[in-house]
Parts: C-alpha cells; sequence; structure tokens
C-alpha cells in the first residue's frame, strides 16, 4: 500500500472514530442497544476487509470505548481484563508451558524423531501412508500449527514414495489439526475458550473456570462437525469415502493414471524451510523425548477427569515442561541450550497470545455494553416459536465468519459472549447449552480448516508440498458434506430437545 493510501486510511478511521464519539448513544438501564453490537460487527468487518484478525480486535475494543464514552480503553477494559488470575493461567499454560514444550521437541528433534520411527514400521502402501498422516494428526494434538507441519513434513517423503497426490495428504494433515484439538481436549482449547466464558451473562451457570472447562468437556461429544471431519478422513485414508466426481476425485485418479503428484500447471509452496528442523547436531533424539512429556501431560488430565470430574490442565501442562527438559538435559543437551529452545518456542507462540489478549479483552466490551441482553431482547421472541434451529443457525454463522477471518480463535471471541446467553434464555434444558457450544466449536474449525487464509490451511500446503488453492478447492467440497451432516443433527436433536 501506498504512502498516500496509509494516510488517506488512517484519516479515515480517526473521522470515522470521532463520528461515532460525536454521536454515541446514552445507555438506557445499562444497555447500549443495537449500538452494542457495533464492536463485534466492526471486528468481523475489518476482518474481511484486511485479513488481519489483531487490527480487528483493536478496532472493535476501541470502538466500544467510544460508545461506552471512554477513550482510555486501555484501563477501562484491557488492564480489568488481563490483571485478573483466570487470564494468567491462561497465559502461563498457552506461552510458557506449550511455548517452552514446542520449542524443546523442535530442538531435540523428539516429536519428529517419534514420528519418523513409526513411519519407517508401520508404512508399506499408499493407504498405510494416510492413514498414518491421520494418526499423526491426532498423536500431535496440542494444537494445529505444529500438528500441521509435523505430521505434513515427517509423512511426505514417505507419500510421495508410495504415490499420494499432493492434496490428498494436504486434507488429511488440515482435517486433523483444528478439528481433533477440539474433540481431545487435553491441550490449551479448553483453557483459551473459558476465559471468553466466564462472563456475567453465564455467571448462573458457568461461575468459576471449572464450570467453563467442564462446559468445554461436554461439549466434545456434541462437537458434531469435528467428529464428522475426522471421521469422514479415516474412511478417506482408507480409500473407502465415495467421492463421487468431487475435485479430490479427479486428484486421485491423476496420480493414479499419470503419476502426477501435483496438478499440471500448479504452483505448490515447497516446505525445505520447515522440513529442515532445528535439532541441535550432537544430541541423538529417542522417542521418551517425545512421549514422556505427551504421556505425563494426559496422564494429569484423564486419570482426574475420570476419577473427579475436573482434569488437571494446568498441571499436566507444568508437569509435562518440567519432564521434558529433565529428560532433554540427563541426556546431554546442556542447560543453556534446553532454555534458549523454551525461549525460542515461548517466541513462537507469542502472536496467539497477543491474540488471545485482545480477543478476552473484546469480550469484556460485549459484557460491559449489554450486547449479550440486546441479542436476547430482539431475537428471543421469533426464536421462541423454534429455538431447536438455533445450534444450526450458531453452525453457519461461525462457519462464514471463521471462513472469512481464517481464525477459529478470533470467531469464539466474538460469538461466545452473545450466543451463549441467547441459548441459555431460549431454553433452561442444560444439553441445550452444551450442543450450541459444540456448534459455535464445530462452525468456527470448519473456517479454520478451509479458508485460503487461515494459518492451519497454509501451513498444510507448504507442509505437504500442495498448491494452496488446489488444497482449497479439493478439500471445501468434502469439509462442506461434513457440515452439512452436521447441521441436519443438530436441528433433529434440537427439535426433540426443546
Amino acid at each position: 500500500m501506498s504512502t498516500h493510501k496509509r494516510i488517506l486510511s488512517l484519516t479515515g478511521v480517526a473521522l470515522a472514530g470521532f463520528f461515532l464519539w460525536w454521536v454515541r448513544p446514552e445507555p438506557g438501564d445499562g444497555s447500549y442497544g443495537a449500538w452494542s453490537l457495533l464492536p463485534a460487527l466492526i471486528t468481523i468487518v475489518v476482518c474481511f476487509v484486511s485479513r488481519n484478525v489483531i487490527i480487528a480486535l483493536l478496532l472493535g475494543i476501541v470502538s466500544g470505548g467510544l460508545i461506552a464514552g471512554d477513550v482510555n480503553v486501555l484501563q477501562k477494559f484491557m488492564i480489568p481484563s488481563l490483571a485478573t488470575e483466570n487470564y494468567a493461567q491462561i497465559l502461563l499454560v498457552y506461552l510458557w508451558a506449550l511455548g517452552g514444550l514446542l520449542g524443546l521437541w523442535s530442538r531435540n528433534g523428539g516429536a519428529r524423531y517419534f514420528a519418523k520411527t513409526l513411519a519407517d514400521r508401520f508404512v508399506s502402501s499408499r493407504i498405510s501412508a494416510k492413514v498414518f498422516a491421520w494418526v499423526l494428526g491426532v498423536v500431535f494434538h496440542q494444537g494445529g500449527t505444529i500438528s500441521t507441519v509435523l505430521a505434513g513434513t515427517t509423512v511426505r517423503p514417505i507419500s510421495d514414495e508410495h504415490g499420494v497426490a499432493h492434496e490428498e495428504l494436504a486434507y488429511v494433515v488440515d482435517s486433523t489439526a483444528s478439528p481433533i484439538a477440539t474433540i481431545i481436549p487435553f491441550n490449551v482449547w479448553p483453557i483459551y475458550v473459558s476465559g471468553l466464558i466466564l462472563i456475567e451473562p453465564l455467571s448462573s451457570v458457568i461461575a468459576n473456570e471449572a464450570d467453563a472447562i467442564g462446559l468445554f468437556m461436554q461439549s466434545i461429544a456434541f462437537n458434531f462437525y469435528a467428529w464428522t471431519a475426522v471421521t469422514m478422513t479415516f474412511l478417506f485414508s482408507l480409500d473407502r469415502l465415495p467421492l463421487l466426481g468431487t475435485p479430490m476425485a479427479r486428484a486421485i485418479n491423476r496420480v493414479n493414471t499419470e503419476g502426477l503428484l501435483d496438478r499440471e500447471g500448479s504452483s505448490p509452496v515447497l516446505s525445505q524451510e520447515l522440513s529442515g528442523g532445528n535439532e541441535l547436531e550432537d544430541y541423538k533424539p529417542w522417542l521418551l523425548d517425545f512421549a514422556a512429556p505427551i504421556l505425563t501431560l494426559m496422564s494429569l488430565c484423564i486419570v482426574p477427569w475420570l476419577v473427579t470430574g475436573s482434569p488437571m490442565v494446568f498441571e499436566g501442562f507444568a508437569l509435562a515442561v518440567v519432564v521434558g527438559l529433565g529428560i532433554t538435559i540427563l541426556r546431554g543437551m546442556s542447560l543453556s541450550d534446553a532454555v534458549d529452545a523454551m525461549m525460542t518456542g515461548i517466541k513462537g507462540v507469542t502472536i496467539g497470545a497477543v491474540i488471545l489478549a485482545l480477543a478476552v479483552t473484546l469480550a469484556a466490551v460485549s459484557t460491559a455494553l449489554g450486547t449479550s441482553s440486546f441479542v436476547i431482547e430482539a431475537t428471543s421472541e421469533g426464536l421462541l416459536t423454534v429455538p431447536y434451529v438455533l445450534p444450526a443457525l450458531l453452525l453457519v454463522v461461525c462457519m462464514l465468519i471463521a471462513f472469512a477471518i481464517g481464525s477459529s480463535w478470533g470467531t469464539y471471541a466474538v460469538v461466545f459472549p452473545i450466543a451463549l446467553p441467547l441459548a441459555l434464555s431460549l431454553s433452561s434444558e442444560p444439553l441445550f447449552l452444551v450442543m450450541n457450544f459444540g456448534a459455535i466449536m464445530g462452525g468456527a474449525v470448519f473456517g479454520d480448516q478451509c479458508s485460503p487464509i487461515s494459518d492451519t490451511t497454509i501451513l498444510s500446503s507448504l507442509a505437504c508440498g500442495s498448491d494452496l488453492m488446489d488444497h482449497v478447492n479439493t478439500q471445501l467440497p468434502l469439509a462442506l458434506v461434513a457440515a452439512g451432516l452436521s447441521g441436519v443433527l443438530y436441528t433433529l436433536i434440537g427439535f426433540f430437545l426443546v
């Protein structure tokens, strides 16, 4: 963008801000009416236009301050939102524990060695290569980015050898990234979402963080899109999914008849920078470098969850880092190199921490402006006659928003604080709230998985050596089928539930 255009854009934003300040309404009964929707709408529109979630969230927060008559949004919203025990816990797990763990795996080569060892033993055909990619997506369930990079770069040389089209591999890798992270909850996703739903309109059912994480756990069974997408991908890996003339069917026919891993004329983005690794040269990785921290994490999450109903997520992440660090040092890596690896990993997830901070703040803005109250008043009368359509409606809304902005987490920040209070107002049936929660989770994951501007979509193409738009075009019809089946399920269950 030229300097002239930048000046015009900044001037336009400033003038819009002054206008909003000038015409801001007076709150009535603590609510700003339709004005309370403006921060969320601005966030969505700016995401559409700029494709930048951070800028969109910032403008949404600032617009909320202008509507509330307080331009000092830092003091009014951000500091109170971030200076809480809940946010500190989220940040410690996401930024320090997860980032440090990813940094250790990158430096000691544990995750890549684990995957390669299994591949050498179990991959012998194009079907087993795709199934192995699916399994790695399940194993590397800590988040979309690490799943796509590790699974894609590990399996691609093997899948190339067995004649798996790059579009096929990219679909398997992408569809077992974010979808898996929402149904295998031993990662940071429950912690992030819990920070968005600990709001006053939901205080009657979500009083603390344990309640919020518990709701996430309950919603797993109702996250129909994630379950359907992962199941379809498994059937696809087994060559048992009917493709019926879809672009993916043409890609498979091409590689089977012509031996071409990519379409003629495509522009595959090769991933030497991802496949090269960052391992320490004089450190010899072994299976426990990866397996021990993962087993530690899952043990502290699963066992307490089965016994008490409350997983020890924070403790699990903390001890997993300690175990990983201890093993790495005992096996010869210097303390300095190990700590440097952890710091590198923490730097790598800093952008996610920034988005998290802004998302939590935007949720606080919506609460302060009475957004939930207004949405409930404006829509409850119509939805009261057909409340069972809400889960499917939220699924579609989240699909559109997340596809436009390329971010499931950004979508959650906008939708959760508004949609869950609405669901609670329509029905006191506990499963109805849980089902709407699952619909939001799944709809946003659809967009994250399918959007051409999503990090997981781009990294899947990059790690698997596929043309980006070939990956999008072959994956999208299959994902839409999964979403359509999910919408039907939500409507049918909702009809009988409420």
